[in-house]
This record gives structure tokens, C-alpha cells and sequence, in this order.
């Protein structure tokens, strides 16, 4: 696998070829997904911001994550994901969205178990794609590898969607 520096380098200069801009929404990650694109030097040509809505009530409040989806399903699932990915790029002005919800550990979650991770792509248009991650380990090794599916997932649908122009 490259590293994640590397791939969050590639989708930064894949997004300022077509002049776009990314935000995230981070939940079991804290804020690590940020930090990776901010590690990149000139980050901020194409990294608007994010937000970490680790609480449930924020993915409602601040990403408008409908209530009634996180009261029948709970936060770790995959419509959720899509809503977060959908909100933070409206929240913060971004073509692309990015998203991941899921259960770091030690403990299940409302009924999922420890390492079942949603991570979403919302883009320009209204096209948004999900990905269904099982991973093992620790907390931290799941909150990484999160990390490093959630920027590769980012970067297939750029490098799927190389005609695309948008901003």
C-alpha cells in the first residue's frame, strides 16, 4: 500500500488540476484525515476544512444527517456516511465531500461490531460513492487504515472522473 502522505499528495494536485476543493467530516477518525491533507505542503489550494462530528447530534446539527435516519439505523451506517460527505461539502463550500463513520473499538456500537467503517465521496453534481470497510486490530490501527481507505476511496473517484472540471 503507498503511503498516505503520498496518495493524500496525489489527490490534492488531481484537485488543483481541475481547480476543485475537498472538505471532510471525520467521526472515529478525530480529525487525522484533516491532519494528512494539512501535512501536505501547499494543502490549502484545494483543502477547504472539515469537521469532526464524533457526537451523533452533530452529524444532525452541523452536517444535516436527517434525524430520523441516525434514529432508525444509529451513526455507523452507510446512508449516514453519504449525508455527512453531502453536508460538509455544502458546509464548507467544497466540490468534493468526504466522510467516514464507524466503530473504532474497544466496545461495539448500537449493535455494530468493533471495525465496521462507512467511508463516503460526495462530488459535484450530486454523485456520491460508499464504501463498506471490515478491519481489524486496534483502535488506533482501525482509525488509521480508516484514514488510508478514506483518501483512496477520494482518489479512485478523481482519477475515475479525470474529464471532469468543476470548482
Amino acid at each position: 500500500m503507498a503511503d498516505v502522505a503520498d496518495v493524500v499528495a496525489e489527490v490534492l494536485a488531481l484537485l488543483v488540476r481541475r481547480e476543485a476543493t475537498v472538505a471532510v467530516a471525520e467521526s472515529l477518525t478525530g480529525g487525522l484525515i484533516g491532519a494528512a491533507f494539512t501535512s501536505v505542503s501547499g494543502s490549502s489550494k484545494a483543502f477547504r476544512g472539515g469537521v469532526i462530528s464524533y457526537a451523533t447530534d452533530l452529524k444532525r446539527d452541523l452536517l444535516g444527517v436527517p434525524g430520523a435516519l441516525l434514529e432508525r439505523e444509529g451513526a455507523v451506517h452507510p446512508e449516514v456516511a453519504a449525508a455527512m460527505a453531502e453536508g460538509v461539502a455544502r458546509v464548507c463550500g467544497a466540490a468534493y465531500g468526504l466522510a467516514v463513520t464507524g466503530v473504532a473499538g474497544p466496545e461495539p456500537q448500537d449493535g455494530k461490531p468493533v471495525g465496521l467503517v462507512y467511508a463516503a465521496v460526495h462530488g459535484p453534481g450530486g454523485e456520491f460513492l460508499v464504501r463498506e470497510l471490515t478491519l481489524e486490530g486496534s483502535r488506533e490501527r482501525i482509525r488509521v487504515r480508516t484514514v488510508h481507505e478514506a483518501v483512496d476511496l477520494l482518489a479512485g473517484v478523481l482519477k475515475a472522473n479525470k474529464g471532469e472540471h468543476s470548482g
